[in-house]
């Protein structure tokens, strides 16, 4: 019986390697219309009886602008292009700072990993799952495709996912068309798209919004990102 059950339990494994390897393959090269993340805030939506409507349009990178995907490298993880999926220093960092509330130190990689291919929640499997998928995707996809589903569906706005979607709700244009200001103001709300807006942003946001602009400038504008 015990060899029985070591036989199924590898025999699964195997399956979850072979599954997840060319799922995160196809996804390389087809655009990801819905994310396990959008389908739980769905869910807690129709929970809460509020608009359950996903506001969601794909876009491919060429077509947004290089402003925003330089204001979330900026604002989420300046060493994105760099790092192999996890930013040790900012781990460390996060770690070892004394602070009532710690801060995160995923990085774009991570978010993309637990976002695309994982369910809403905190766990040590899950948070296992989120470390396998991140090695995954930095090992089969460019930094370039994992930014481009990063801004493709990240929340930035309540319901509202993807920079695409976000655009055209709160700017009335198109990704493509946004100034750095515009850029640095969507990656303002990231920590928390459904407390913090775009469109009517409290002085926490206008102040995040500066300091995205500076880090921006700072890191020598988009050439900074030119070469992903």
């Amino acid at each position: 019986m015990l060899r029985r059950l070591q036989f199924i339990a590898l025999r699964m494994l195997i399956v979850f390697f072979v599954v997840s390897i060319v799922w995160v393959l196809v996804l390389k090269f087809l655009p990801v219309w819905v994310t396990p993340f959008m389908l739980s805030r769905k869910v807690e939506a129709f929970r809460a009886d509020e608009d359950t409507e996903i506001h969601h349009d794909w876009e491919p990178y060429e077509n947004i602008s290089k402003e925003v995907a330089l204001a979330v490298v900026a604002s989420e993880d300046q060493n994105f292009p760099n790092h192999w999926g996890f930013d040790f220093d900012q781990i460390y960092n996060a770690v070892t700072e004394k602070r009532k509330r710690v801060r995160g130190a995923s990085t774009i990689s991570q978010q993309v990993a637990k976002n695309v291919f994982l369910w809403h929640g905190r766990s040590f499997i899950r948070k296992g799952l989120e470390a396998y998928f991140t090695v995954l995707i930095e090992l089969i996809w460019d930094k370039e495709r994992i930014l481009e589903v990063y801004l493709n569906v990240a929340e930035m706005g309540k319901m509202t996912f993807g920079v695409q979607a976000a655009s055209l709700r709160y700017y009335d244009k198109s990704a493509k068309k946004l100034s750095r200001f515009e850029a640095a103001r969507i990656a303002a709300v990231l920590p928390n798209p459904v407390r913090f807006s775009i469109k009517n942003p409290s002085g926490y946001v206008q102040k995040r919004t500066g300091q995205i602009v500076r880090q921006m400038r700072y890191l020598g504008g988009q050439k900074y990102i030119a070469d992903l």
